[in-house]
Formats: structure tokens, sequence, C-alpha cells
């Protein structure tokens, strides 16, 4: 049996806005679309989050026996500077700034974007297309859409008829917007007289004399527009119908509602079976925004260059403490919660090891045994439920106090039988290192504590065998002031755990 058998998952599908249990298209098997970014400059901390929950997703579905095909493009034309339909292409403005081709710019960031994927220990997706690659795909959906009798030419570029198409589909069936507040809300914008209706969005845009980065069509040499993209890219390797499609919150309107007019636009049926959207991050309770001088990005959080931080913190205390948050849930930055999430950290890394030392018991005792496999199930039974990782790692929590019950450093054993701990000793490797993406880092730091509380416990016992109980007591109630917690094991030894 298959773990996804024994462990179904149910998440929150964003179309229907309901929990629902995922049923993939072809049993044993996920396509999962997610949109990646427009690489006009370096990633910010909020893609960074959004990405970090499908490699969540990834993992876990791995974990559970799935096959999957997991798609993240690169957009690296099409995205106009507001995400409107008019102005400049957002690469092209970042090489005429800086006097570099497209191109130039587009390596860059996607080399910087790399980088940043590899640092936070995330999987690289099992194809990354690139929106210049898919160009004659593109134009071919275009096609379909037009003579489907739901776009337009107008001027050389091609509109998306959005009036004609909601009078037999419901665009706004994703974000739950109603066309008619949306027109009246819709202020006039350059460009607009080449529409029909100011809610049509382009397919396609004729390139004026100074756009760089163009390509021939039958209707003008140009470029595609950005919603376009996913949905051609997302179809040509997941397939006309795919399980997954994710992207973070600010996409749902209008990238993704738009996505989901043109691929019923042109098939006549939606593509995507289950939309899952990430939630927005915070900073001290503010929306982050440049604006405000509260935004920084992943590299600042490493090294601490940014005046509303005290210091840098390790890559893998950044995806903790974004673990620590449910992905449907508002993500709240502070110093205080990235050192929370640090001792946390630091905390399950120890344990890790204090697992991998661990021997197994002769006095084996049947409810150990019993407690593990049931922590061990309630861990599968919360990602399964919505990939509910703030509750997966609550009950990682309570394993490890158990296990750090059971270690004494030197001679450390488990009352479980033999098979029993080295199942735990796999099990919660894949869990922790293999869903969570934990690893441990090379920390110089743990080192020098452990070092540091060897000195402490020696000084310590010292003062026992000497009868200075107010020197030994002094020690152990200073450190547990400072959450680190002295244990006196049964053989005379001592270790220490940090709370």
């Amino acid at each position: 049996m298959n773990l996804y058998e024994k462990f179904p998952i149910t998440l929150q599908n964003s179309l229907s806005g309901k929990k629902e249990k995922f049923e993939p298209l072809n049993p044993g098997k996920v396509g999962m679309y997610v949109c990646g970014p427009t690489v006009y400059q370096e990633v910010h901390l909020g893609n960074l989050r959004t990405f970090l929950t499908f490699d969540l997703l990834f993992r876990y579905l791995l974990y559970l026996g799935y096959k999957v095909r997991y798609v993240r493009n690169i957009t690296d034309v099409g995205h106009l500077v507001a995400d409107l339909d008019e102005g400049e292409d957002k690469i092209a403005k970042e090489a005429r700034l800086n006097q570099l081709e497209p191109m130039e710019v587009a390596q860059k960031y996607t080399n910087l974007f790399h980088r940043v994927m590899d640092l936070f220990n995330l999987l690289p997706p099992s194809i990354e297309p690139l929106a210049s690659g898919h160009i004659i795909e593109q134009i071919e959906m275009i096609e379909k859409i037009i003579n489907n009798g739901f776009a337009y030419e107008s001027g050389g570029s091609v509109y998306f008829d959005v009036e004609k198409y909601n009078k037999d589909h419901d665009y706004g069936i994703l974000s739950g917007r109603k066309i008619e507040d949306l027109i009246s809300q819709t202020r006039e914008l350059e460009g607009q007289e080449e529409k029909r209706n100011p809610l049509d969005f382009a397919l396609w845009k004729k390139a004026d004399p100074s756009h760089i980065m163009r390509w021939p069509s039958p209707w003008s040499d140009g470029f595609p527009g950005w919603h376009l993209e996913c949905s051609v890219m997302g179809t040509k390797y997941l397939g006309k119908e795919f399980d997954i499609h994710g992207g973070g919150m600010d996409l749902k309107f209008p990238h993704h509602e738009c996505e989901i007019a043109q691929c019923t636009g042109a098939e006549g049926k939606p593509a995507v079976k289950y939309w899952i959207h990430g939630n927005m991050l915070t900073v001290e309770g503010q929306k982050m925004s440049k604006s405000l001088g509260n935004g920084f990005t992943p590299l600042e959080l490493i090294s601490g260059d940014h005046p509303m931080l005290n210091r840098g913190y390790t890559t893998m205390t950044i995806r903790f403490f974004m673990l620590q948050a449910h992905y449907s849930s508002t993500l709240d930055f502070s110093n205080e919660a990235l050192e929370a999430a640090e001792k946390g950290y630091k905390r399950l890394m120890r344990t890790m090891d204090a697992l991998a030392e661990l021997s197994s018991s002769k006095n084996v005792d049947p409810s150990s045994e019993g407690f593990v496999e049931a922590k061990l199930d309630a861990i599968r039974k919360h990602l399964s439920d919505n990939f509910n990782s703030p509750l997966a790692l609550a009950e990682v929590f309570e394993l490890s106090n158990r296990i750090n019950d059971w270690s004494v450093k030197g001679k450390s054993q488990a009352p479980i039988e033999k098979e029993s701990l080295e199942s735990l000793k796999s099990e919660l490797n894949k869990i922790v290192k293999g869903v969570f993406g934990l690893e441990k880092e090379n920390d110089s730091n743990s080192e020098i504590l452990d070092k540091v509380m060897a000195l402490l416990i020696d000084i310590r016992n010292r003062s026992k065998l000497q009868k200075d109980f107010s020197t030994a007591d002094k020690i152990r109630d200073e450190l547990g002031s400072v959450g680190i917690k002295l244990k006196d094991m049964p053989g005379g030894e001592t270790t220490y755990i940090l709370d």
C-alpha cells in the first residue's frame, strides 16, 4: 500500500473555496504548475515563501509515493510595468537603465534566483521552461482562441473578449469578482481605444519601434501577453487538464483568472482541477513594501544588512521559521520571531544528532513504541490535511522531547525494539530532511556551545563533589534562566537541552 492511500490528502481549493479530497486525474501521478519569477530584479521574500510552500508540497507528494511532474516557469518577456497591457517590458526597462541587452538582465537574475533557491534547499522543478522559448506555442493558442470567437485583432494586437466569454462562462470564478463591478472600477488608460471593453486583456501586443524583444506573428511583430505564457507552458508540459496550479495570493486576479479564461477559450474547458494560493508577508504587523522601508530580500535577511534587522539569520533558520506558519495564513516577520525560530531549529538538529546515536534497550517499553508510531502517523495526517506544516512540526517536537529523554551523552538507549528504532530513524529523517527540507548547517557556534557546556558541567560536577552545592545550584539556575536545562542522568552523567 502506498502512503498516499493510507494518508489521503485534502487541500483548500481556491476555485471552490472549500477543502476537498485530492484525487489526481491519473492515479499515482501528479502534475503541478507554479508561476515562476519575472527575472528583472532580485527575487523578493514573498517569492521565496511562495516557492518554499510548493517545495513542501512537492516533497510531501514524493514522500507519499506519488510520481510528480513539477513545472515552474521563468518569465523573461511580456511582463509589462504595473502588470498592465500598456507600458514598458519590466526586463527591457531594467536593460535600458543599465545599458544592457534584455537577455543579459534575464540571465543575471535567473542565475541569482537559482542561487537563492539552492541556498534555501528548494528542490529544482522537473521542468523550468522559458516564456521566450515558447513563442510558437503561444501563437498557436491565440489562433485557437480567435477561431473559437473569444479574441479579436485590433491594430496589430490581439485581445481576449471578456464580455463575450462571460456570456457562457464565468470570468471571476476564481477571484469571486463580478464583471459588472470590474467594469465600473476600470479607469481609462492609454491604449484602451484598441479594446472593445476595458476589461479585455492582451494575448499579443504589437511592438512599438523602441521595443527590443519582438517576434513575427500573423498579426504583427510583437510579443505575447503575460497571462498567456503560463497557460501555454502549463498545458504543454502537463496536458490540457492537470492537477495543481499554484502561486501567490497576489496572482489570483487578474493573472490566474485570465489563465482560466484562456484555457477555456482555447479548449472549451478549464485546465486546472485544484488551485492553491500562498498568503502574504508582513513585518511587525505591517504589509511588506518598499515604500514603507520594511521590505528586505532573502540575501539581506541572511546578512542582516537592513535597518530593521538586529542581525542575520541562517537559511535553515529562515526556512524553519516559514514552515512554522500555514501557507494560507499571513506570516509576520520580527527579530523576536526569527530568534525563537533559530532556537527551535537548533534544538531539532540536536535531536536528530541524538537520534542517530541511539541504540535499542533490552528493556522494551510497549507504550514507547506505541507513542512513536502514533506521533509519526500524526505528523503524516497533519501534512495530508492541507499541508499543515505548523501542526506537523508540533508533533515532531513532541517526538523530539521523548527522544531527548532517552538520550544520554555517551550512552543513549531507547526502550523500543531495534526494528522500531531503525524505522524511527529512517522515517524522522525522511520527514525532517526529506519533507521539511531542514538540513544541519555547519555551525561553529554549536561546537563552541558544546565545549562551553562541557566545561560548565565539569565545574558543576566538581563543585558537587566538594559539597559546594550553592555553586552547583547557581550554575544550574543561571543556565535555566537563559533556556538551557541540565539533566542529571542515572549513570551519573549530565547532559543539556535547549528549551
